[in-house]
């Protein structure tokens, strides 16, 4: 008896967990919620100057990837993410982001230096202080978002995308 209700219970969690990441995610991408811009670093890396950059940035839309340099994923989107920035060059607000404590496990260099030997071409941004993740309710990586012009969120996706899912997101935001 005691083991049944064990089961029932675990089961009872794992729905209203479901539920709740699924009502978490609705709300986000339902409302009129827009996102507020955040300055963030951006590391001298190929495609990306040392300096800040705001993001997202209204009247532009925006692509945001949020990735870290152990995340064997992250690395995977690489490709895809290449073949979809070289197809929307200017025309989108393209920036990958880390949220990695800099300055503990990993610097800014390893960064540069992950982003070279990954391919990364276009932007790439620190979230020190997790002010963006926590303005997209963002966790885990890679984690992709789309914001139309008004920086309202369109599209978010977990895990693994392909280069066709991210334009197709882009492409319904009016970015492409």
């Amino acid at each position: 008896m005691r083991r049944r209700e064990v089961v029932a219970g675990a089961a009872a969690l794992a729905v209203l967990g479901g539920g709740a990441a699924a009502v978490g995610e609705w709300d986000l991408l339902d409302g009129d919620a827009v996102v507020d811009p955040v300055e963030l670093e951006t590391i001298d890396a190929p495609g990306s100057e040392a300096g800040t950059a705001t993001v997202p940035e209204r009247g532009r839309v925006t692509f945001v990837e949020l990735f870290a340099t152990w995340c064997s994923v992250c690395e995977a989107m690489m490709g895809p993410l290449s073949r979809v920035h070289a197809d929307v060059g200017d025309d989108v607000q393209f920036v990958s982001v880390t949220n990695e404590p800099i300055g503990n496990t990993v610097t800014r260099a390893d960064v540069a230096d992950w982003w070279r030997e990954h391919g990364g071409n276009w932007p790439v941004a620190l979230d020190a202080d997790l002010e963006l993740s926590e303005a997209l309710d963002a966790s885990g990586v890679p984690y992709a978002f789309v914001l139309d012009e008004s920086n309202a969120v369109t599209w978010s996706g977990r895990g693994e995308k392909s280069a066709d899912e991210i334009r197709t997101a882009l492409d319904a935001a009016g970015g492409g």
